[in-house]
């Protein structure tokens, strides 16, 4: 222990005190860097496998003077850049995650009150606190006159903790009634709050099924890109007269430029561009009903969710104490000004302060005896003239009586409602319950529901998602609140019984709606084993005490009102606090789910057949069919810029798991009727002697008739707007092939009777087989469920 302890605590530090402490670094000064630089960010957006990959073939057709075919790169470029500010944006939210809303602390020096910065705090300093205050450090208690803290941000328990010599206060609760002097005890990263900010701080990417999903498709892509690469390679340079022969003509350009095409063509590298403008989008028109979206994958994140963690503080109330209403149990002339006074007071409480709203009426003349509200017995009292008033806990005002007045206060209790007891008597001269007090009245207080909570939680109910309710506060009384709201919850769950073992948690989380005294580490621990079991987890909040689980959530969303720290962490924040913009996050996240579903199929056929396409011409031997700026062209036509489209229109179906599997059963047997069109067409085309340059025109063609008709299969059911888009594309096919410009430049040549009867046969063929596949997809593999088959269990 040091020396200052014992230094009086009138005075508090010395300035040599405190410059021997900030040169021993024992400071409030606080700041953790997130994870991840920019640096760090720039390298994971732009120096990727595939980015390489694209970087790598436009830097050889560039060097080849083949800039016409090096246009795939726009689309790389645009993802890293769409990436990149999206992850930053996402640091900053965490580098200014700030926990201590107070700008200065009240510090006791050299026996002189100063005004200081919190980081400026040290160890050992005496806090001077009053009601408003923020307390900026952990400390012990020194003096109390009726000091109270709001620990709700940090704890989750909504009443205010009456504090005494020698109690600890932890930073981040708030002074709500009287005053105090505090000596400080943990500092800087050590404090109670830092220590949930650095757990809560740490960087981490919101769980999106549609991110994970393309992730595995690049990845698979990623091993086939070099083998493709080295086939093609192989088979145009022996189409071209051989290696040597090659090389020595300068054929092995054609054969670099053709081997180019293949590679880019397996790469969807627009699949995640439009992702991450569905995304952006989605986020923008969220921000309109104020929903501030801080990730943009959570945009889809609720619309997976089939359980969703409620805080009962600031989430399912508002947080405030209201008066209920006065059960008089005997009419003594001039109890609502006694309820008056007590609402006005300077140290008044919040239950007290409630009263003010009721009553107005304040006696004319000032008290002559008070005796102050104390933890220890539960009551104050106010004296004027001969009559004396006290108000308090019925079961500690009138201790020793089992009458119907604790009958009915335990009633009222198990409603969720806080009980006071207004007594009357004669003034006594020691702190004291007069022997005389008689009942008055019995006063409830409540909690302040909030308006939209019961419709938000019926929506949910019907969509089949699961509701827990996980507070700090008494689980009895949560457990009342929850019934007020709608929720099944006959009883409240105390979480100090939780058991340890995951298997027997997830039991008790089965059997049970409500769950009381959770501690922070709790919440986390709940959240965790739900994921465990299966569940697709939501976490709404709004304290410090909510930072960890929202932060460990699948989807965490913070109230605009709550704490700096849960609001960074959060995946979503509701700028207005208004439960009922969630089922329009729901609908958000299901067009976007459902629309980049439908856009992956175009992206991923598109694969498909580029990977059966280079082993089938590798194999024969056969030069590739295309140009590169020929496949951007048909890509841009039947994929890019429909995708855009296709992406952001309204689309209400309802999510259902399984997205890559029912992705990849439609684009697999697609992009093989595909690629074995091209190459029926391309074998046969080549026996007859078709120049080489009309083959390639023939093949573009090809792509873009059954391109754009996989597009018409998949925009179904087809509106006047999709009429339209398709007729759009149709157009923009026609014109590459008639107008001399476009053809110039795609290096088409005029198709002969043959390549233009063989190109109709071979497209005709193609449709029908792509329609069967539509079918046995639509038969066998769409699965959809009716509104709330999702089991409530988990």
């Amino acid at each position: 222990m040091t020396a200052t302890r014992a230094e009086p605590e009138k005075k508090g530090l010395s300035a040599a005190q405190v410059n021997d402490r900030v040169a021993r670094n024992q400071t409030n000064a606080f700041r953790q860097n997130t994870s991840r630089s920019v640096w760090t960010i720039v390298r994971a957006n732009v120096f990727t496998l595939f980015n390489g990959i694209i970087a790598a073939c436009f830097l050889v057709l560039m060097f080849l003077g083949r800039w016409q075919d090096a246009l795939f790169g726009l689309s790389a470029l645009f993802n890293a850049v769409i990436g990149t500010v999206q992850e930053y944006r996402a640091k900053r939210a965490l580098d200014r995650l700030a926990l201590l809303n107070a700008p200065t602390a009240r510090v006791l020096r050299d026996a002189v009150e100063h005004d200081i910065a919190v980081a400026g705090v040290v160890l050992d300093d005496i806090l001077v606190i009053r009601a408003g205050d923020q307390i900026s450090a952990d400390a012990r208690v020194l003096h109390s006159d009726g000091l109270e803290l709001d620990e709700s941000m940090l704890t989750g328990e909504s009443d205010p903790v009456e504090k005494n010599t020698d109690d600890g206060v932890l930073s981040g609760s708030v002074v709500v009634a009287g005053e105090g002097m505090a000596r400080v005890l943990q500092v800087g990263a050590d404090s109670y709050a830092n220590r949930i900010a650095t757990e809560a701080k740490r960087f981490s990417l919101v769980s999106s099924e549609l991110r994970s999903s393309i992730d595995r498709v690049l990845k698979w892509v990623a091993w086939l890109v070099g083998p493709l690469a080295l086939i093609v390679l192989n088979a145009q340079m022996i189409a071209a007269g051989g290696w040597s022969v090659a090389v020595e003509t300068g054929a092995w350009r054609e054969a670099a430029v053709a081997s180019i095409a293949s590679v880019v063509a397996t790469v969807p590298l627009g699949l995640v561009l439009m992702t991450s403008i569905a995304f952006a989008v989605g986020a923008v028109k969220l921000s309109r009903q104020q929903v501030l979206i801080q990730e943009l994958p959570a945009v889809e994140g609720l619309a997976r969710v089939d359980i969703i963690c409620l805080d009962k503080t600031g989430t399912l109330t508002q947080g405030n104490i209201v008066f209920d209403a006065a059960h008089v149990v005997k009419d003594v002339p001039g109890w609502q000004h006694v309820l008056a006074w007590y609402g006005v007071q300077n140290d008044a409480n919040a239950t007290a302060r409630s009263l003010a709203a009721e009553y107005s009426d304040i006696p004319a003349e000032d008290p002559s005896g008070r005796i102050a509200f104390s933890s220890a017995r539960k009551w104050s009292s106010v004296t004027f003239g001969t009559d004396m008033w006290v108000l308090g806990g019925p079961e500690m005002v009138f201790p020793s009586e089992a009458s119907d007045l604790h009958t009915k206060a335990l009633e009222l209790a198990r409603t969720g409602r806080r009980t006071l007891v207004l007594a009357h008597g004669t003034p006594t001269s020691d702190e004291s319950v007069p022997v005389d007090a008689t009942p008055v009245a019995l006063l409830t207080f409540r909690e302040s529901v909030r308006a939209d909570a019961r419709q938000t939680l019926e929506y949910f109910a019907e969509q089949g998602v699961a509701v827990r309710v996980i507070s700090g506060d008494n689980p009895q009384t949560v457990a009342a609140i929850a019934r007020d709201v709608g929720l099944d919850a006959p009883h409240g769950f105390d979480a100090r019984n939780l058991p340890e073992d995951q298997r027997e948690l997830i039991n008790v989380l089965e059997k049970n709606v409500v769950f009381g005294r959770v501690s922070p580490e709790q919440k986390k621990t709940i959240v965790v084993a739900l994921q465990a079991a299966g569940r697709t987890v939501a976490m709404t909040g709004d304290g410090v005490n909510d930072a960890l689980a929202i932060k460990e959530a699948d989807i965490g969303i913070a109230m605009n009102s709550g704490a700096a720290a849960t609001k960074a962490v959060a995946r979503m924040i509701l700028l207005d606090g208004k439960f009922s913009h969630l089922p329009v996050v729901v609908a958000e996240g299901r067009q976007v789910i459902a629309n980049i579903e439908r856009v992956s199929m175009l992206f991923l056929t598109k694969t498909a057949y580029a990977v059966v396409l280079a082993l089938v011409f590798g194999v024969m031997f056969l030069p590739f069919p295309f140009l590169p700026r020929q496949l951007s062209m048909t890509d841009g036509l039947t994929i890019g810029i429909p995708a855009f489209f296709l992406a952001l229109l309204p689309n209400a179906q309802r999510y259902v798991p399984g997205f890559l599997r029912r992705s990849l059963s439609f684009a697999v047997p697609s992009g093989v009727v595909v690629a074995a069109g091209l190459a029926v067409f391309a074998r046969l085309a080549a026996t007859a002697g078709i120049p080489e340059p009309e083959i390639r025109t023939g093949a573009s063609l090809l792509l873009g008739v059954v391109g754009l008709w996989i597009l018409a299969v998949l925009a179904r059911p087809i509106t006047w707007f999709k009429a339209a888009l398709l007729a759009a594309m149709v157009g923009g096919l026609v014109v590459a092939y008639v107008l001399p410009l476009a053809r110039d430049f795609l290096e088409f040549a005029d198709l002969s009777r043959f390549t233009a009867l063989l190109l109709a046969v071979v497209a005709a063929g193609a449709i029908v087989l792509v329609e069967v596949v539509r079918m046995f997809h639509q038969r066998f593999v769409v699965v959809d469920k009716a509104p709330g088959a999702r089991d409530q269990n988990i």
